[in-house]
């Protein structure tokens, strides 16, 4: 797999992304970090998958409405791909190519981590899916917000479909989060997302800092 896809870093731009379970914060922490690099004088933009194109939209609605029911694992996997494929060529690459720093609030190891590991997908096959779907470009850093699935649930009133999985189902996927970033350290950074909100935004601050001095 890795002879396939080495991995593509994007020559301009910086590409940063935000990773966990549900509830660990993602959201807030890539508003805030949107705020801090605009009001240094940085072009940034705020996406997210699925969802943030008119077929990603669908995408969503899709995959997370509860009343969707059961779906193949195959093709709930295929769904997503779609969603990043439509995201990568109409949001994500052309902000990078117009040099702005692109934050997006999960990627390729939500779908490694959800639909491998929790589905229980073969992981070679789904990744090949996944690299290929995105040519393989990869975050400058990818930030994986770390927190027990038992505590992030419990954030929620009501739950969508991925959501309402066991918390068995859930705890593959941290797992699974987690032994993605500690196979390359040099592009992650993990957090507990426990800790204060303003605590947690200054690490990823910091960890940023030498990337978008170089922007």
């Amino acid at each position: 797999m890795s002879e396939r896809f080495p991995g593509v870093y994007a020559s301009s731009g910086v590409f940063v992304c935000f990773e966990g379970g549900e509830g660990a914060g993602k959201s807030t922490q890539s508003r805030l970090l949107r705020q801090r690099l605009e009001s240094t004088g940085h072009v940034v933009l705020l996406t997210r998958e699925p969802g943030d194109t008119p077929v990603g939209a669908e995408v969503r609605r899709i995959v997370l409405d509860p009343a969707t029911g059961e779906l193949a694992d195959r093709t709930e996997a295929l769904l997503y791909a779609a969603d990043k494929a439509e995201h990568i060529h109409a949001v994500v690459g052309p902000a990078l190519d117009r040099g702005e720093v692109v934050v997006t609030d999960r990627y390729v190891d939500s779908t490694l981590a959800y639909q491998g590991a929790g589905r229980s997908l073969d992981g070679s096959e789904l990744e090949w899916v996944a690299r290929w779907a995105t040519g393989d470009l990869r975050p400058h850093l990818t930030i994986l917000l770390d927190l027990d699935p038992s505590q992030g649930l419990t954030r929620f009133a009501e739950r969508d479909r991925i959501e309402g999985e066991s918390i068995e189902f859930h705890q593959r996927v941290r797992a699974e989060f987690l032994r993605l970033a500690a196979a390359d350290p040099d592009h992650y950074l993990v957090l507990d997302a426990r800790a204060p909100v303003a605590e947690i935004a200054d690490a990823v601050h910091e960890r940023l800092a030498p990337m978008m001095a170089q922007a």
